[in-house]
């Protein structure tokens, strides 16, 4: 992968300015760095890029020599290339599911399975952009928090760079999630609390002792890489956009980003028109669908879902996913435990794993068709953002129990006959 990207020197990332979303004003990249200076830490940035002259550098013919990695959109990413993890990330597949299109009740049902990473979820992404940020800043420390996903991405892109990590996580972080921190080294700080509290830790950590903040919710960079699934969305599927776009929503930056990369996609001339997006929010956790609908601004709520990667009730970009809603002339849907539950079972009959958050976006879909908001002449593209490995105590919770037998032909054939009436 390296040694595809050196050979083309003229990859230039080309970033102009960053905007804030509350106040507008822009910066350049050397006047800000990671939030507003004139609205401190709600002033979150947005990066802006020479749009025209990417245009001329991302073509399809141009592209159909750079490697299947996010990497391939260089011009459109904040970093350097001479600074990049060695895990590979992006280009994962999307599977065209007609079965699950008739079931649904839609005419066309997409699935984008991004629990193919290399720590087997969509954050990946962001990571791979933030430890390279942190290596060209010369950093040796580099933290978040993170309800899991983007902890273990962290923690493994850090390990392949060499840089020490440091990760704050709820105390309802799931197990397999844990595992995999300490399995990539990371130092692992379990707050006692929720995820808000894990959150202010971090930011308090990454004040005093100068770790490269890989927060989302306040690094900009970060979004530029969750972007990279729309670009991948909007050049795979260009000359057949679907109608809509389903992610679900915890603290807003996914939707974000993934709006933001298709919306690029067709500036650059890769899409030839644009989705709707419809954000996914568990009945526990969905303050941002409590704004959206009101036509308010978001007030944190209490957050209870079994869908842990979404279990946010103060989100700190929500801002960013309204947007994003708006621009699309987008929706939102609230779905309940037992819908994602349920979804991870349906998600599995066609052999995608998903985790309770990732399959919320499918339950959304479910629950957008019944009630009107998508119909059934449209088409759908759902964001699976995470594998069911990540979460196996909900995905048993979803699932039937085996088949307990003695090892008797005839107690097998008796069960045969009496599944098959």
């Amino acid at each position: 992968m390296r040694a595809n990207l050196s050979r083309d020197i003229r990859m230039k990332t080309l970033v102009r300015s960053l905007r804030c979303v509350e106040c507008e004003k822009t910066y350049s990249p050397e006047e800000a760095s990671l939030t507003c200076p004139a609205c401190g830490d709600d002033g979150i940035l947005d990066v802006l890029y020479d749009m025209a002259a990417a245009k001329k550098a991302l073509t399809r013919e141009t592209l159909a020599s750079r490697p299947l990695s996010i990497w391939r959109y260089q011009e459109v990413l904040p970093v350097d290339p001479s600074q990049l993890p060695p895990l590979a990330v992006g280009w994962t597949p999307i599977y065209d599911v007609a079965r699950l299109a008739r079931e649904v009740g839609v005419a066309k049902l997409w699935v984008k399975d991004d629990g193919r990473g290399p720590t087997a979820s969509f954050k990946d992404r962001a990571s791979a952009v933030g430890v390279a940020r942190a290596m060209a800043a010369g950093a040796r420390s580099i933290a978040c928090a993170s309800t899991g996903n983007a902890a273990t991405s962290l923690a493994g892109f850090s390990a392949s760079a060499g840089l020490d990590c440091r990760i704050f996580v709820p105390e309802t972080a799931p197990e397999p999630k844990l595992v995999q921190l300490l399995a990539f080294g990371a130092t692992v700080y379990k707050v006692r609390g929720t995820y808000e509290n894990a959150y202010d830790l971090s930011q308090e950590g990454c004040r005093r002792y100068g770790w490269y903040n890989r927060n989302c919710a306040i690094n900009p960079y970060l979004v530029e890489g969750k972007k990279t699934a729309g670009l991948e969305v909007g050049e795979a599927l260009g000359r057949s956009m679907p109608d809509w776009v389903s992610v679900a929503v915890g603290d807003g930056c996914t939707i974000a980003g993934i709006w933001k990369g298709i919306r690029e996609t067709h500036e650059l001339g890769l899409a030839e028109r644009l989705p709707r997006m419809l954000g996914v929010q568990a009945e526990g956790a969905a303050p941002i669908a409590a704004a959206f609908r009101k036509g308010t601004k978001i007030v944190p709520s209490e957050a209870k879902t079994i869908a842990d990667s979404i279990r946010v009730g103060t989100p700190r970009n929500g801002k960013k996913a309204l947007l994003a809603l708006a621009e699309s002339r987008g929706a939102m849907a609230t779905v309940s435990d037992e819908e994602i539950l349920a979804a991870i079972r349906t998600l599995g009959s066609v052999g995608v794993f998903a985790e309770p958050a990732a399959s919320a976006a499918f339950a959304g879909v479910v629950r957008a068709v019944r009630d009107g908001t998508i119909q059934p002449h449209e088409s759908v593209l759902v964001m699976v953002t995470g594998n069911g490995l990540k979460d196996v105590a909900s995905a048993r919770k979803a699932c039937p129990g085996p088949v307990d037998l003695p090892p008797d032909p005839a107690e097998l054939e008796r069960h045969v006959r009496s599944a098959a009436r």
